[in-house]
């Protein structure tokens, strides 16, 4: 099994979809390892989004992962970056299909609802980010004999 960052941005979370996010990642079969609701600070954001201090949109992207709650997770299945991410959408809501998380609820770039790592090491250095060893838990589904293939 592999396990991935997923976060519910302010906007997200201000509009009231984590429970339709919840509810999309549990359908699917993945399982929710850790989580938990916090309001990102100014050097964490930095930290999270250091792929593109250099970037001119850098400073608005910490301004907005600051503005307001967010709820960080890690999510466990088979493949889980790859199917997190196609579960997300594109980053940009306008070019996501339908039936993504930000094809169906974005509309703009700089508001899309849903971070969700895009490789291994991301996913690695997102989760130490948010999450302490020991948070992490481990599980099993009563439903995984019916997700899973053998």
């Amino acid at each position: 099994m592999e396990r991935t960052f997923l976060m519910v941005k302010p906007d997200g979370v201000a509009r009231g979809l984590l429970g339709e996010v919840l509810r999309r990642v549990e359908g699917k079969g993945l399982k929710i390892t850790a989580m938990k609701m916090l309001r990102v600070d100014e050097p964490l954001g930095k930290r999270h989004y250091e792929e593109h201090r250099e970037k001119p949109f850098f400073p608005g992207l910490i301004s907005f992962i600051t503005s307001g709650p967010s709820v960080a997770m890690v999510v466990e299945g088979r493949d889980a970056i790859k199917v997190m991410r196609a579960m997300i959408g594109k980053t940009d809501p306008k070019e996501a299909s339908p039936g993504t998380i930000r094809g169906d609820f974005g509309l703009d770039v700089g508001k899309n609802i849903v971070h969700a790592s895009d490789s291994k090491s991301s996913a690695e250095r997102e989760m130490a980010l948010y999450f302490a060893p020991e948070e992490l838990l481990t599980y099993s589904r009563a439903d995984e004999p019916w997700v899973y293939e053998e």
